[in-house]
């Protein structure tokens, strides 16, 4: 069995403790970390090796984006794609030992402007989107598992309430319509849907809220997918929703997936 962790941890430097706590409570065979706001010199895999992840495969970038692969296992680096051609540090990939590949992105969040023609960002998101749906139909993926900060909520359940959120960056038709296509260029599914297909899930609380819990106006912007030749294999989906009021916590929460490879 291989359990897989993803978790948009907004700086790894200023919250290696945090990650440090994962790993030794909840102990995922893989951790993969988004928005890791360092290059990879100055990302603290030291200390994350003295845990028992002495694999890592990384893509930095000083103080923003950045993705990082921490395993028990070997690994072998499996490449990245620039997505959008922005030269940034969004994805990374790791083959397992038994072939499998671990895709681990971070997509552009698309600032609060849903117009890609009064917003650069928003235009940026979904051109990163259209790119990803183009390298998957390119070379359609097997064996592999794509985790990450995919910045899209994409399921009415997915979001505290769809209708105020239509219009709302990361839960916009367009969004929506751009994950779908990648998803289906690929041939993914989501597994955490698969192993909770009905209620709400999230997996984002915004820093803005006073209290995060008591509102509880989050969005599943964190996903686990896997192609349809490991979907069987995948199980034992979870959300880790208490990591929200940790010390000092990450806006996003990992989520949890377990794989019979």
């Amino acid at each position: 069995m291989l359990t897989i962790a993803t978790w948009n941890i907004n700086s790894v430097r200023l919250r290696e403790g945090l990650v440090a706590r994962l790993l030794t409570e909840e102990a995922p065979d893989l951790l993969c970390l988004q928005e890791c706001k360092a290059p990879a010199e100055r990302m603290p895999l030291a200390a994350f090796a003295a845990l028992g992840y002495v694999h890592a495969v990384v893509r930095g970038q000083k103080g923003y984006n950045g993705v990082a692969i921490l395993s028990r296992r070997p690994l072998e680096d499996a490449g990245s794609i620039d997505l959008g051609g922005l030269g940034h540090a969004r994805h990374v990939a790791a083959r397992l030992p038994c072939g499998a590949v671990v895709h681990n992105c971070y997509l552009p969040a698309g600032g609060d402007l849903p117009d890609a023609a009064a917003n650069p960002k928003f235009a940026q998101k979904l051109d990163v989107l259209a790119h990803l749906r183009d390298h998957f139909r390119a070379e359609r993926p097997a064996r592999a598992i794509l985790v990450g900060d995919l910045n899209v909520a994409p399921q009415e359940d997915d979001v505290w309430d769809h209708r105020q959120m239509l219009k709302v960056v990361s839960h916009t038709p367009v969004e929506v319509e751009g994950l779908t296509d990648a998803m289906e260029a690929g041939g993914w599914a989501d597994v955490t849907r698969r192993d909770h297909p009905s209620g709400k899930l999230y997996s984002w609380w915004s820093y803005r809220a006073p209290d995060w819990a008591a509102s509880d106006r989050g969005r599943r912007l964190d996903h686990v997918w896997a192609t349809a030749d490991l979907l069987s294999a995948s199980h034992g989906s979870r959300i880790l929703r208490d990591c929200r009021g940790w010390d000092g916590p990450s806006d996003h929460v990992p989520v949890l997936a377990t794989f019979d490879l």
